[in-house]
Formats: structure tokens, C-alpha cells, sequence
């Protein structure tokens, strides 16, 4: 079965300074690579759709969002934080980034794709419920849980985030929101210095010190993370797929290498064929050295195809 690959070429105008490390090429060395190595043929491509305004007002404070909006620039860009800025194309960019998870969620509550990854920045595990920040202007993740529980009255819904770095943004919206189990893998300590002694019922986190290699990793997710989501049973997994735990990231220290991204991803895959149907919406959070990002989407996407 093809899995469905959602992704636009606007999100390639998003664009906060040549040096930045969340730059366009990200997506470029995906996209070059997948059809280097003949994936791209055997995805089911779509187009990102922008979100609505309700369905980001699931997630974010309205007037948050008026703020966004308002400044997004003309020309030149405006700084929202240390780390995150806006281009005359962001909002737009956002607003597809955003729209793409929805659109996922759409498809495999559909059928008969069951799993959706989606190619799309910026990324947005660290916007927060009311303020952007770590390259994220709009939390996409939980967007399209928010869209699950709301438009298809699902009563579990996993959020899975493997990126290096805590997330912040998607606890800070959905704790305390019993539908919505969250579990979060991350450098500890290491930014945004968050997660570690988080205490809430529906999320799981997993602070791991620098130096993780792929068999403290894998032994970590097991104790701890496959059996929470074993009893969750979750009816629909959504994955913060973020790739900077890799060995050659320059923004991180974890030792992981591609296999471990497949592995992680085959153990989600086994959790949503016994719960949800197969149901899978992965959507890219981090990774920026460019040829290790594209060979994990590479495995990513090769073992959720081999999970059918």
C-alpha cells in the first residue's frame, strides 16, 4: 500500500536567514533524495491545503493568532523570538504546515492510505498555546490531534515525539487532556530545558542524557514508552517526526543513526495495527544536517511501507 506524502512548494519560501539551521534546503535534500533512491514513485503525493483559523483555534489563544497575522511582514522579516522569525511567505507556509496534519488526518480516517507523512516547515513542536518560539510558529502536531478528537470523535489519540528536543509547545497544549497521550524523547539537559520533571497523567517523557546511542534509546522506549501505549490503545497515532537525534546533527549530541529511526517507527507501526487501524500521520519536526535527515526520512518511510 502507498503511503500518502503531503507536501508544497511554498513551504520552501519560509525562509529566516542564510545561516539559519531551519532553512528550505531541508526540504529540498528530502525531496532530491527520495527520488534519487525511487521513493518518490511509489508515494501517493498530495498537495498541502492551508488550515482554518477554528481548527488552529483547537490548539492556540485567538488572540495569538490575531498577533501572528498582523505581523506577518510585507517585506523583510520580523523576529518573534531569538530563534524564530517571519518572511512576507512564513504565514502562509505556517498555515500549510499546519493544514497538512489536518489533511493527513483527513486521509487515513478515510482510507484506504493509513499512513501519511508530511514534508511540509515550518516545523511545531515549540509553539505553545499563546507564543512561537524555537523555529515554530504554529504547533501542527496538535492541531491535528485537536481535528481528530473534534471532527471524527476519537477518544484516544497518541502524540509520539522523537525529535532531540523536548516538546515543549505540544505539552504546554495538551496536558492535562486525558484523550491525548503524549510522549516525548530528548536530550536532557539541553534546550528548552523542559520535560524533566514534568508530572501530568497523560504525558510520558523520556529525558535522556547526551551521548544516547541507539541501544539506551531503544531500551529506554521499551520500559517505558511501548507500554503506555500498548494500555493507551491509542485509535490514531501522531508522530512529531524529528531527525536531530542522529549522530551527524550539529544542534544536538545523541548518537542514533538510521536503523534506530526505523526501529522506533516499527514499534508505532505494531502499536497502530493493534488499536487504530494502521493509522499513522507523521509530521516533520526537526534534523538539519541535510544528508542524515534525508537517509532517516528515507528509513522512515521504507518501514512504514513495509508495515503496509
Amino acid at each position: 500500500m502507498r503511503i500518502g506524502y503531503i507536501t508544497h512548494p511554498d513551504c520552501l519560501l519560509h525562509e529566516m536567514g542564510s545561516r539559519h539551521p531551519e532553512q528550505p534546503a531541508r526540504l529540498s535534500a528530502i525531496n532530491d533524495h527520495l527520488s534519487a533512491v525511487g521513493l518518490d514513485k511509489v508515494l501517493q503525493q498530495h498537495s498541502a491545503t492551508p488550515v482554518q483559523k477554528p481548527q488552529l483555534l483547537a490548539a492556540h489563544d485567538g488572540a495569538y493568532l490575531d498577533s501572528i497575522f498582523r505581523q506577518s511582514p510585507e517585506h523583510g522579516r520580523v523576529a518573534l523570538d531569538g530563534d524564530t522569525a517571519m518572511n512576507p511567505f512564513s504565514l502562509r507556509a505556517a498555515q500549510l504546515a499546519a493544514g497538512a496534519a489536518v489533511q493527513g488526518v483527513d486521509m487515513v480516517m478515510a482510507g484506504p492510505i493509513n499512513h501519511v507523512f508530511c514534508g511540509v516547515r515550518p516545523p511545531g513542536h515549540h509553539a505553545e498555546h499563546d507564543k512561537a518560539m524555537g523555529f515554530c510558529l504554529f504547533n501542527n502536531i496538535t492541531v491535528a490531534a485537536f481535528h481528530a478528537l473534534n471532527q471524527y470523535g476519537l477518544e484516544r489519540v497518541a502524540i509520539v515525539d522523537f525529535d532531540v528536543h523536548h516538546g515543549n509547545g505540544t505539552e504546554h497544549i495538551v496536558k492535562g487532556e486525558e484523550r491525548i497521550l503524549f510522549c516525548s524523547s530528548f536530550q536532557h539537559p539541553h534546550y528548552p530545558h523542559s520535560g524533566h520533571d514534568t508530572e501530568a497523567a497523560n504525558i510520558s517523557n523520556l529525558p535522556l542524557p547526551a551521548g544516547c546511542d541507539g541501544d539506551a534509546y531503544r531500551a529506554a522506549v521499551s520500559e517505558h514508552w511501548l507500554p503506555r501505549l500498548a494500555e493507551f490503545a491509542p485509535q490514531l497515532i501522531l508522530i512529531s517526526a524529528g531527525f536531530d537525534g542522529h549522530q551527524a546533527d550539529p544542534l544536538a549530541d545523541f548518537n542514533l543513526v538510521e536503523d534506530d529511526f526505523a526501529w522506533i517507527t516499527r514499534r508505532l507501526c505494531e502499536i497502530a495495527d493493534r488499536s487504530a487501524q494502521g493509522r499513522i500521520v507523521s509530521s516533520l519536526e526537526g534534523g538539519y544536517d541535510l544528508d542524515a535527515l534525508a537517509r532517516c526520512v528515507e528509513a522512515h518511510l521504507r518501514t512504514m511501507l513495509e508495515a503496509g
